[in-house]
């Protein structure tokens, strides 16, 4: 099949490898280059970069607006059998999408999370399976007609990051799938049930804070969820020392005893050796992986080692 490609994100780069070795890819549409790093170096998306490598003969277009006429003319009279679309940025209007076939990879099981940031919604609220949804393209955002899922169990230990790396290696069997059904013209799908629909909306930096009086349970979700973007930092300070910025990484529900005496208020640390952190209801929270600024990360082990740190230091909480 002929198949224009619709994608900015690195989460669709296994996919777009998938499709270019079974199927001709005519064109890939990206989000035009932007400033990035310390210097504000104009940088192509990860999508343009690998297409430009490996793709020379597709072209490579880097619209502003890609619902444009130039724009749709340009890539109509590519001719193609089939659009992809994951992870683009851009909504895609009735003239582009009229007679081809369009679908798109979302990374949640829908109607569970719809929108920009489903992988963290997912380890927010604590469920224990995601997923990726293969579906038709829709006016209302995620809600097209659902023709293919596969699931995926969110460990407790996995950040949003890792799970983001693993969903993405599950699209291409569900993508490549849903292309074979489309050309032999079998482009239909299950209906999402409209009373099971959740939101996941998008993230920014107020979003990167955790409260301590809140359960360990709750603190872990919250710092895996929001790891690596926006990222959590807090800030640890006690009389005479600090204070420490120190963005976490990796944490753990701790299930054994911690002593805490009546007078530990959440957020106190309790034990410098294992990193233990008092939180509400009585539930300790134990740092695993931490970042010191200016510094790569590193086991709260290795940061500890050779630094004084005072047991009753607190933790604050606060934005990256």
């Amino acid at each position: 099949m002929r198949i224009v490609y619709f994608g900015s994100g690195s989460f669709g780069l296994p996919t777009l490898e998938a499709i270019s070795k079974h199927h001709e890819i005519v064109a890939v549409v990206t989000q035009p280059d932007r400033p990035a790093g310390r210097g504000s170096t104009l940088t192509p998306t990860p999508i343009a970069a690998w297409a430009v490598e490996y793709l020379p003969q597709a072209a490579v277009i880097k619209p502003e607006n890609v619902n444009a006429p130039e724009v749709v003319a340009a890539i109509h009279a590519l001719k193609p059998d089939a659009y992809v679309v994951i992870a683009f940025g851009q909504k895609m209007g009735r003239s582009l999408l009229d007679n081809v076939p369009a679908m798109n990879l979302h990374a949640s099981l829908l109607p569970r999370w719809r929108g920009a940031a489903p992988m963290n919604a997912a380890i927010l609220a604590g469920d224990a399976t995601t997923g990726n949804s293969v579906i038709t393209l829709a006016d209302r955002m995620d809600a097209g007609m659902v023709l293919g899922q596969s699931t995926r169990e969110i460990f407790r230990e996995l950040t949003a990051g890792e799970l983001h790396d693993l969903l993405a290696i599950d699209g291409p069997p569900l993508v490549l799938q849903a292309l074979d059904r489309a050309a032999r013209g079998e482009f239909t799908g299950q209906v999402q049930d409209e009373s099971k629909v959740t939101l996941a909306g998008k993230l920014s930096r107020a979003t990167a804070w955790v409260d301590f009086t809140q359960t360990a349970e709750e603190c872990r979700r919250r710092i895996h969820g929001l790891t690596p973007w926006p990222g959590i930092t807090a800030t640890l300070q006690h009389e005479g020392f600090g204070p420490l910025p120190l963005k976490l990484l990796r944490v753990q529900d701790w299930h054994e005893p911690a002593q805490q005496s009546g007078d530990v208020k959440p957020a106190q640390l309790i034990d410098v050796e294992q990193g233990l952190i008092a939180c509400g209801g009585g539930t300790t929270l134990r740092l695993l992986e931490v970042q010191p600024p200016g510094k790569r990360s590193m086991s709260w082990a290795d940061f500890s080692r050779g630094r004084t740190l005072p047991k009753g230091a607190t933790l604050i909480g606060g934005r990256a």
